[in-house]
């Protein structure tokens, strides 16, 4: 069986972070322009 070029540990980690980087600034970019919808 050849060797894998990556751990599931590692693959594990690069699907959290595709999925949680854009979600995290997603949330950002939402609280930011909600905050300029109620303050002014």
């Amino acid at each position: 069986m050849p060797p894998r070029s990556s751990s599931p540990r590692a693959l594990a980690v690069a699907v959290w972070l595709w999925v949680l980087l854009p979600f995290a600034y997603g949330s950002y970019e939402l609280i930011r322009k909600a905050t300029q919808l109620f303050t002014g």
